[in-house]
């Protein structure tokens, strides 16, 4: 029997390569993304449902959130794969920093909506992170919104970070309910990601030399799909941090429970649900 696998930002990219792979060996696939007309086309070429939602809009999380509820009372893979690198510090229609809120605050806020689907499913999590938590990021607790200092690249690295400080915190809480989150880097990949940033990120991902030096979107679609695939607690470990399919580094405040814990609340109390 297929099995319900949820992608955002699966319009384009690893989560367009892993939705199409992943549709291909038999999964139901449903397609989540921010361009109405590339999400149609992904889905549509797939034969998948989608849906449409802007991660810098936390009403459409919960509307989205409140669809998946509503459309599919099974829901066996949440990949949150949606994500962002911005030059400038904007602040949404939320009033949140858009890095912050785009790759942290909504899947966060997407997550805790699905909850008891994904608890009752025994779904597994998995977030898109990166290397960048551990080579830019500056987090502190107190300036999760870089209020006090902001730099494009230390903003997505926080927000890469957050990203395996709530995947360990997921696991920590609701682990024993059934649920398993993964966290993992998909590799430096010649995509459309740098398209919203200039400079040296804009030029790193889509520069002439990307496709030659980059990894492939399937390839990094192949990671995101290894881990839908696989089995907690057998093919990866519940909690972790991988890449290229195997236990990887990250920055080592990644495994401070405290700091996971309090991440926890702060989002909590941002987005307006119960922590």
């Amino acid at each position: 029997m297929p099995r319900t696998i949820v992608i955002t930002g699966a319009s384009d990219g690893i989560g367009a390569a892993a939705a199409r792979q992943l549709q291909e060996i038999g999964e139901e696939v449903v397609v989540v993304g921010r361009n109405p007309e590339k999400t149609r086309r992904v889905a549509d070429a797939l034969g998948a449902r989608s849906f449409v939602a802007d991660f810098s809009d936390l009403a459409q999380v919960r509307d989205l959130a409140a669809s998946l509820r509503a459309e599919f009372p099974r829901i066996d893979v949440l990949a949150n794969n949606a994500g962002g690198i911005f030059d400038e510090r904007t602040l949404t229609v939320d009033g949140f920093e858009l890095t912050f809120q785009v790759n942290h605050l909504a899947p966060f806020l997407l997550t805790h909506l699905l909850r008891e689907t994904l608890v009752a499913s025994r779904a597994s999590v998995i977030q898109t992170s990166s290397a960048a938590a551990r080579l830019f990021s500056r987090f502190d607790i107190d300036d999760l919104q870089g209020e006090r200092r902001y730099s494009a690249s230390a903003a997505y690295g926080n927000a890469k970070l957050a990203n395996i400080l709530f995947t360990k915190e997921l696991h920590r809480r609701f682990g024993d309910a059934g649920l398993s989150a993964v966290a993992f880097h998909p590799g430096v990949i010649a995509s459309s990601f740098g398209s919203t940033s200039s400079g040296s990120w804009k030029f790193l991902y889509g520069g002439p030399l990307a496709e030659r030096f980059m990894t492939s979107t399937d390839v990094g679609g192949a990671r995101l799909t290894w881990l839908a695939l696989g089995k907690p607690g057998v093919d990866w470990h519940p909690g972790g941090f991988y890449a290229n399919n195997k236990p990887a580094k990250t920055s080592r405040r990644a495994d401070d429970p405290a700091l996971a814990r309090l991440l926890w609340d702060r989002s909590s109390e941002l987005v307006g649900v119960a922590p």
